[in-house]
């Protein structure tokens, strides 16, 4: 199920093209139509326009500009940049030069600006005038001066309009147009802009050269005054503090310094050291010789390692001598004494370093604090130094600065002086503009061509809109799907000259062979239809008046006496048709005589021999139809036709006009249903099926009338 109402709905979705053919072939004459004469308005239109001209004059703006000397200018404004260029364009289009320009060539009193108002203006301006609830302008009081500013600044939004600024892409030119109804007035307005900002620009460039000149003359009379003054505090301050070479006393100090705390620092080590290897004596004893031999400053002494050998070598003499000589051997008794001797000397060597060692501590010690005072002497200096060069600094610094600023506005000026009586033009003209021959508009051929196309694109739309609101019927596609009735057939449209109806007979003539086709088709699909039904009594109505029930009525009863015997029933009582169509008498009896028995079947039927169809007209017309038609009476009147004829068609009013339909419905086997195409509205019909439904009357389906098959 999901995948067949994914398929559904992807038939709908899909583009009918055909049905967008359909629609633009249905209303081609009237969009042709509808486009040739919005182009001939169009072209009456441009026709009547007054030609407009349009001259161009071409700017070259120097990105650097000629100088006679090569000085900078004291106008800021760095050509280099993109901002330089389009500042010059919107100069050029400034309200200062449009307002010279005006009054250079006195535009305002020339007669191409000072045309009467239209008459569409005019017509506007009578409208608010007379319409007293629109809000009218308050007239202020104004001197003249004031309005000659109000009349100037609309003048200029005029002159706006119509002058145009543009720049050639990737150069330094740019064209300079301005439209007019004059061509000599259009060239002499496009000339005269470029020659007002060439103008303009020099005269501000001379303003602020002269303008800037004085500004530096006052200036260097002061930074002269500052000058004098900073360098006569820097002389006073040499003179008081004594100073010729400030920065070589101060280095010769800085060296001084930097050596004497180098030798404070190895003083102070050496003075450490030697305190520890005091701390070490003391801490072991000067008797005890042993302890005092393993501290490595006094092993590593020189003597005391010489000693140390000397002490080895004679004990090492006595053990050779003892494993010789017994122990009062002469030559032992000599190498023990040389023992002796060595070792005594080993003590006194020791004694006499602990002792220099005493006196080393002390002698660095003095040497630490007198360094350590010269280094504090040492520092004061510097500092004092320091501080004489620091304010010396800044006197020097006042004064090179107050130099450099009177030196820049010194040369400053004197370039200003020099440079002041030449001025460069900012632009010139590569090309001035020329009197034009051919207006730039109107372009009348290309206004009538889109008119043309515009309103043949707005024609085309509204056919589509038109279409779309357009809710009737046009096809059996929008009979299933808007009615979900089955479509029996449809009689096509026929030609008729103004004031011609439909022959009756028609269906019968030579030119409705393709009329009486539809006819036999819509027979046949109805006979198919009813096959098993047997559906003898056979109701035709409609909607509303006017779409073809009687018609579809006449023939399809024509069709079948052709192979049934059929009888024709004109039950509209209110507004009976088929006497006139038949040409019957309008007094001869008819069903609402048989109804109320006044008259026997036999009088109340007529015989057409061309078509050998049986017709029953409506009778004398009843001031209670609807009574009639709910008596037992008729009912009795349709079983009576039913056993002398096969069907029975019966032609009734419009479903939404009178309820007649929906009696008559009751007692028929079948009804058909008739739509007239492109008239009958979907929600009317929806409307009249739906009536036919609540009763449960049995739709054998919809007739469509009068299609337009072309």
């Amino acid at each position: 199920m999901m995948e067949l109402d994914s398929k559904a709905k992807v038939q709908e979705e899909v583009i009918d093209l055909r049905q967008y053919f359909a629609i633009l072939n249905k209303y081609k004459f009237k969009i042709f139509f509808f486009a040739l004469l919005v182009a001939i308005f169009a072209g009456i239109v441009a026709m009547k326009m007054t030609p407009v001209y349009k001259a161009t004059a071409t700017l070259l703006i120097e990105a650097e500009q000629a100088q006679a000397v090569n000085f900078q200018e004291i106008m800021g404004l760095d050509s280099g940049r993109k901002e330089y260029y389009l500042t010059q364009f919107e100069i050029l289009k400034s309200r200062a030069i449009a307002k010279k320009v005006i009054e250079t060539l006195n535009l305002m009193d020339q007669a191409e600006f000072n045309k009467p108002p239209s008459a569409l203006a005019s017509f506007k301006a009578s409208i608010k005038e007379n319409l007293p609830f629109l809000p009218k302008k308050q007239t202020a009081n104004v001197n003249e001066s004031d309005l000659a500013e109000q009349k100037m600044q609309r003048f200029l939004q005029v002159f706006a309009s119509r002058l145009s600024i543009s720049p050639v892409r990737k150069t330094q030119l740019v064209n300079i147009s301005f439209e007019a109804e004059d061509a000599k007035l259009a060239a002499a307005v496009a000339n005269a802009v470029g020659e007002v900002y060439i103008e303009s620009h020099m005269t501000a460039k001379m303003g602020v050269t002269q303008k800037a000149a004085g500004w530096l003359n006052e200036r260097l009379s002061d930074l002269r005054i500052r000058l004098d003054e900073s360098e006569d505090k820097l002389q006073a301050y040499r003179e008081q503090e004594n100073l010729i070479d400030v920065e070589g006393l101060l280095g010769l100090v800085t060296k001084e310094l930097e050596q004497t705390a180098q030798q404070f620092v190895v003083a102070r080590n050496d003075k450490n050291k030697l305190e520890s290897i005091m701390r070490v004596i003391n801490e072991y004893g000067r008797n005890d010789l042993e302890r005092l031999e393993s501290i490595p400053a006094i092993t590593s002494h020189s003597v005391i390692q010489d000693v140390k050998r000397e002490v080895v070598s004679a004990e090492r003499r006595v053990s050779e001598l003892s494993q010789i000589y017994g122990f009062k051997h002469p030559k032992m008794i000599a190498a023990k004494a040389e023992l002796e001797t060595v070792r005594s000397n080993l003590s006194k060597q020791v004694y006499s370093l602990v002792t220099g060692i005493e006196k080393e501590v002390k002698t660095s010690q003095a040497n630490v604090t007198a360094l350590q005072q010269e280094l504090q002497l040492l520092r004061v200096q510097y500092q004092r130094i320091t501080g004489k060069e620091n304010d010396y600094r800044k006197l020097k610094r006042e004064v090179q600065t107050n130099r450099n600023l009177f030196d820049t506005f010194l040369s400053r000026s004197k370039e200003t002086e020099i440079t002041s009586d030449f001025n460069a033009v900012v632009a010139r003209f590569t090309d001035r503009a020329f009197t034009p021959f051919a207006p730039i508009k109107p372009k009348k051929s290309l206004i009538v061509a889109l008119a043309f196309v515009a309103s043949f694109g707005l024609a085309v739309v509204l056919a589509f809109v038109i279409e779309a609101l357009n809710d009737t019927f046009k096809s059996s596609v929008d009979i299933e799907n808007k009615l979900s009735q089955r479509m029996l057939g449809l009689f096509p449209l026929v030609t008729l000259k103004k004031n011609e109806t439909l022959h009756q007979h028609y269906f019968f003539e030579e030119g409705g062979r393709k009329f009486a086709e539809s006819v036999r088709t819509l027979r046949t699909s109805f006979v198919l239809t009813q096959l098993d039904k047997g559906s003898k009594v056979i109701e035709v109505t409609s909607t509303l008046p006017g779409e073809g029930k009687t018609t579809t009525s006449t023939n399809l009863a024509f069709s079948l006496a052709q192979v049934e015997k059929t009888i024709l029933i004109d039950a509209d009582m209110r507004k009976p048709s088929i006497c006139k169509r038949f040409n019957i008498p309008l007094y001869h009896p008819g069903l609402t005589n048989l109804i109320s028995g006044t008259e026997q079947l036999e009088d109340c039927i007529y015989f057409d021999d061309k078509s050998g169809l049986t017709v029953m007209p409506c009778g004398q017309l009843p001031s209670n139809p609807l009574e009639l038609l709910l008596s037992p009476k008729f009912a009795e009147v349709l079983a009576q036709l039913k056993e002398s004829y096969d069907r029975i068609i019966i032609d009734t009013p419009p479903v939404h006009s009178v309820s007649d339909a929906l009696v008559i419905a009751q007692q028929s086997d079948a009804v058909i249903y008739v739509v007239k195409s492109d008239d009958t509205r979907i929600g009317a019909a929806q409307a009249g099926i739906g009536k036919l439904i609540d009763i449960n009357a049995n739709i054998a389906g919809v007739v469509l009338s009068q299609v337009d098959t072309k």
